[in-house]
């Protein structure tokens, strides 16, 4: 990134643009929905009363609302917690519990459903569809938070793959969410019956457009080689999001499959993370001046360094940063994919 000095924790300026944008949309979400569940004119619903519908019309304006108010608390606690890990230096076991903090707006509010829907082949064998967890899903939800908004701040460590892969799973997600859109937008008989606007993959589309946005902008200084430190303030703040769309959009399995690179770099660092072998506190890749070229860092013990980035160095052997940070990406972007192909092979066959 060169000899001079370089601007750290600019995730936070990318947040404070996101919730601004967040807010915006959020004002003009409710207004359209007002307007078309009052069967008035857009503009109707700036004036006292007009558009205004009662009973189910209205409490599905507050729900969508509330969804926006609940994902701004949380997206915001986390981005200022991350903000202070990066001014504080939080030691990692503290840290890795700052999401269940930033989650309780989120665990609070939520007033979806706590079943699940058994896969097919479950349903042979306890004859019943739904399982209610009832309690247990919330703590199901509490540990995604946690695994979202870690996972991204673990996976990291060279310039351009905080943002790359919040971009790629961004893209990914936005994807699936206007599939699903537009699924849903005819009835069985082939008929058009238009896009349900409290629809939550259209909350979950309207969190990732700017999240896209932002991040776009923030990858053209933090590419190789990096003019901004995107800190733990981005990584945490990127992964609430993430964790958000996924909870609020009932899609966390799928969002489980784009986010695979995380999930493996997870596993795979276990036995560091758990100190059941030693773990530096830094386990970034070794750079060599006189070829330019990163090498793969053993731990104190002389074992390897359990995480994707020394991995990929240690299988295809030492690269530079900017290639290494690109077959991240490509593998990142294959994950992506493929959670979109098993997601269209397997609905309705899968449950």
């Amino acid at each position: 990134a060169g000899a001079g000095k370089i601007p750290e924790s600019l995730g936070l300026a990318v947040g404070a643009v996101f919730l601004v944008v967040l807010i915006l949309v959020q004002q003009a979400h409710g207004l359209v929905l007002r307007a078309a569940d009052g069967e008035a004119r857009w503009w109707d619903a700036w004036l006292p009363g007009g558009g205004r519908a009662a009973g189910e019309a209205e409490r599905r304006h507050l729900l969508v609302m509330l969804n926006y108010d609940v994902s701004l608390a949380s997206i915001c606690f986390m981005l200022f917690l991350g903000f202070a890990d990066d001014v504080l230096d939080i030691p990692w076991r503290t840290k890795i519990l700052l999401p269940a903090v930033a989650a309780l707006p989120l665990l609070a509010a939520y007033m979806g459903g706590t079943a699940i829907l058994l896969p097919r082949a479950v349903r042979a064998l306890v004859g019943v569809s739904l399982l209610e967890l009832g309690a247990l899903y919330k703590l199901y939800m509490l540990l995604f938070v946690i695994f979202c908004t870690n996972s991204i701040n673990i996976h990291a460590g060279l310039n351009g793959l905080e943002a790359g892969q919040t971009f790629v799973v961004a893209c990914a997600v936005l994807s699936f969410n206007i599939q699903q859109l537009a699924g849903r937008a005819f009835d069985a008989s082939g008929a058009r019956v238009g896009v349900d606007l409290a629809d939550e993959h259209l909350l979950s589309a309207c969190l990732m457009v700017p999240l896209l946005g932002t991040t776009l902008g923030l990858l053209k200084f933090n590419w190789f080689p990096s003019k901004v430190f995107v800190g733990d303030t981005f990584t945490y703040f990127a992964g609430m999001v993430l964790a958000v769309a996924g909870i609020l959009g009932h899609f966390s399995e799928t969002m489980l499959v784009f986010m695979l690179p995380q999930v493996l770099n997870f596993v795979y660092s276990t036995p560091q993370l758990f100190k059941i072998v030693p773990c530096p506190r830094h386990r970034l890749p070794t750079f060599d001046p006189k070829t330019g070229l990163l090498h793969p860092t053993p731990r104190p013990d002389g074992g390897p360094n359990l995480n994707l980035v020394n991995l990929f160095l240690r299988v295809f052997g030492p690269t530079t940063e900017e290639a290494l940070c690109v077959r991240l990406m490509v593998f990142q972007v294959l994950c992506c994919c493929l959670g979109l192909v098993l997601h269209i092979l397997m609905e309705g066959r899968y449950k």
